[in-house]
């Protein structure tokens, strides 16, 4: 669609919002950009956005409707609402962020989804293009919007984004070289009503891929084995449960890609990462790149220099024999969890933080022999510990303050043992957000 001259409305502000009018306003468009929360702060808004585009807060001018073009959806707004069905029925194309930027931007699309794992098979599939090609982009719901870098891609630009079931569901053209799927469970439904919706959502990466293209698929996750067999693209699976005869899998300590012959990608014990859910991770990013021609050497290179994304199970450093592992992400118990399951070393873990009225029953019973002592602190510190105790577990040591958690941590740890953060809570109280805990961690590890 040309857009110069038109009038297009940008339904939602936030980062993806302000982009997606930059990238309108370039070509030319009339950009009118609205959001139903009255409390924002226009001048704030404006400062991000081009002057000559339009803002409008609150109630929804509905009387503009017949001077729009085109709608851009920013990914947080429901597509269900009564004013988006009305411009549905008033025959206005309604698009996603992602749907704009794949107009306006060049080169070839590597795109991710999944419930969980996105963001470091994105993070690591980045880091292995990086080292393929010249122009390479990571974007999407990682961070940076696909629509703050369309206009500057060039044909031989690689664009690895990480796109969420939200922005899938207002996709047109789109279309990846290579996508991926990596698991499906519930998650969003209180946005897609039903576990279907959500299914065909994250089935929508692949619906305009052809016999040219790959997808990569979970081959133990049991609909997406289904979803394998109707998708018109090349399917190469990954599994870390069985050998296959075409895709990438776990065999004991090895990382194997088998599409032309099986070839040892690397052993686990070369990864900086931890865990079978990076294991997996680490498997669809190297099919993804191999699927796109990146030779095997580089890939290698690329994990074995990965260190994950930041506060998720984070390898920091090893320090006197002691290994640290910062997963300040891990802020309730089921992400924590994660974390306990990854380590292959005797932990003592740091738990406790802000209390968000959580049970901590399967954190504690995750321990399993694993954990070796559990440092508490914060507001969580007495209930957690009564539900240690309840189940058994006893070596429990308490601190006042983050830094009193840390020596201990240090004093307790012995050769060959890991120190984890991994707080099955939030960070508030003591710190802005986890990101500050985790980096607080790490500053304290560097200095030992």
């Amino acid at each position: 669609m040309n857009v110069k001259g038109k009038k297009v409305l940008v339904f939602g502000s936030g980062i993806s919002g302000e982009a997606a009018a930059a990238l309108l306003y370039d070509q030319g468009a009339d950009v009118l950009l609205y959001d139903g929360n009255e409390k924002l702060d226009v001048e704030k808004i404006r400062k991000k956005i081009p002057a000559g585009a339009e803002i409008v807060l609150g109630a929804f001018p509905e009387e503009i409707l017949d001077e729009i073009s085109l709608v851009v959806m920013s990914p947080g707004v429901p597509t269900d609402l009564p004013v988006v069905e009305k411009m549905k029925n008033l025959s206005i194309p309604v698009w996603g962020e992602i749907e704009l930027a794949y107009t306006y931007a060049k080169g070839d699309v590597l795109a991710i989804t999944g419930t969980n794992g996105k963001t470091t098979t994105t993070t690591l599939l980045g880091e292995i293009m990086n080292r393929a090609a010249d122009s390479v982009f990571v974007v999407g719901n990682i961070g940076t919007p696909y629509t703050g870098i369309a206009s500057h891609t060039d044909e031989n630009s690689v664009i690895v984004a990480e796109v969420s079931s939200f922005q899938l569901e207002t996709i047109h053209a789109f279309r990846p070289r290579v996508s991926a799927i990596l698991n499906i469970t519930p998650d969003h439904l209180n946005r897609h009503h039903t576990m279907e919706a959500y299914i065909a959502a994250k089935e929508r990466i692949a619906e305009n891929q052809t016999s040219g293209d790959y997808c990569v698929l979970n081959y133990e996750d049991e609909v997406l084995r289904g979803f394998g067999e109707s998708t018109a693209a090349q399917v190469l699976y990954f599994s870390s449960r069985r050998k296959l005869n075409r895709g990438v899998y776990l065999d004991g300590d090895s990382i194997i890609c088998c599409i032309d012959e099986p070839v040892v990608v690397c052993k686990t014990k070369e990864l900086q990462i931890l865990g079978t859910h990076n294991y997996e991770n680490v498997m669809a990013a190297v099919a993804m790149a191999y699927a796109y021609g990146v030779p095997i050497d580089t890939i290698r290179e690329a994990l074995r220099a990965f260190r994950g994304v930041e506060h998720r199970i984070e390898y920091v450093a090893e320090k006197n024999g002691v290994a640290y592992y910062n997963d300040s992400k891990g802020t309730n118990p089921d992400a924590a969890i994660r974390g306990i399951q990854a380590m292959n070393r005797p932990t003592i873990l740091i738990g406790g933080g802000y209390d968000k009225d959580s049970s901590y029953d399967e954190w504690i019973r995750a321990f399993d022999g694993k954990v070796k002592k559990l440092v508490l602190l914060g507001a969580t510190r007495q209930k957690i510990a009564e539900t240690a105790g309840k189940l058994g577990f006893t070596d429990i040591v308490m601190a006042d303050t983050f830094e009193e958690a840390f020596e201990k941590c240090v004093e307790y740890a012995v050769p060959g043992d890991a120190v984890l953060l991994s707080p099955a809570c939030a960070s508030w109280g003591m710190f802005k957000n986890y990101e500050e805990r985790g980096d607080k961690f790490k500053e304290l590890v560097e200095q030992l």
